[in-house]
């Protein structure tokens, strides 16, 4: 079977900020004051929430600096902790001008990149959660990272009605990382060794993917195989939101085609790739 390959993404963070700071100082106070899709936040609070995650990935990981952290047993004592965290920095950088912010964002931006550049992207290190709770390669982390960035950026678009970034070099590397998370959700799922659902995200930055029960688990697979029991084709303006909880599962289902069994396509519409 050919399963999805390793995700490189090192080349792309430099365009995405330089589109996003871009983006920043070309808004309206008004704008910036503005509603966005994550919950409470304005465009002034993602942009904050933005820097919060360079400044965190250069002291937490780059310089080993402990923080503020908590004693994690359970996937529910990460979402409290990470939640808190957000809250306590977006109540923070309320006393920053955007101006700060996009000043601070240009000057972080440049180290994270270097130091993910300067990792050995196969080896081994922590899991990425919503995907599971096995240690994960260097490359899915950072995969992870490029889709944090490129989500709320997205989310900032569509607060202030700037065009959606939708290019495949930007949002075909994020669609392909959020869909890692899919044999996880599904791990509950009862069915036949061999069993496969197929998920076609359609557009210009989409793909096709096959989930096919193997001995024990869930397999992500690019190949069918054998014939889908189910099938879900999705937009992939209605994927990436429903990965980030950005719609409700009756919204993403209201935008999707489904074949075959719908119950066994279910938990696709319950997938999140994001924490939280």
């Amino acid at each position: 079977m050919k399963h999805p390959s390793v995700i490189r993404v090192l080349d792309r963070f430099t365009p995405l900020r330089t589109k996003l700071i871009e983006l920043l100082r070309s808004l309206s106070d008004d704008e910036w004051g503005r509603a966005t899709a994550a919950p409470g936040w304005s465009v002034k609070d993602v942009a904050a929430h933005l820097l919060a995650g360079d400044i965190g990935v250069l002291s937490r990981c780059r310089d080993r600096f402990p923080g503020a952290g908590g004693v994690i047993h359970h996937y529910s004592d990460l979402v409290e902790l990470i939640n808190r965290l957000n809250r306590e920095w977006v109540l923070a950088a309320g006393r920053m001008s955007p101006r700060v912010l996009c000043d601070l964002l240009h000057f972080t931006g440049p180290q994270v990149e270097a130091y993910f550049g300067s990792l050995d992207l196969d080896a081994a290190c922590g899991p990425v959660s919503w995907a599971g709770p096995e240690p994960a390669p260097v490359w899915f982390d950072i995969a992870r990272e490029f889709t944090e960035r490129w989500h709320h950026q997205q989310q900032i678009r569509d607060a202030t009605g700037r065009p959606a970034l939708y290019d495949p070099q930007y949002l075909s590397p994020v669609l392909d990382t959020f869909v890692r998370a899919l044999p996880h959700r599904f791990q509950e799922v009862v069915a036949a060794e061999g069993t496969v659902v197929r998920l076609e995200i359609a557009g210009e930055a989409g793909g096709v993917w096959f989930l096919r029960k193997a001995p024990g688990e869930w397999a992500l697979e690019l190949e069918a195989g054998s014939q889908p029991a189910a099938g879900v084709t999705l937009p992939q303006d209605a994927a990436w939101r429903m990965f980030t909880k950005g719609i409700s599962r009756d919204q993403a289902v209201a935008k999707a085609t489904v074949q075959g069994d719908a119950a066994l396509a279910a938990p696709i519409f319950g997938t999140t790739s994001i924490i939280g």
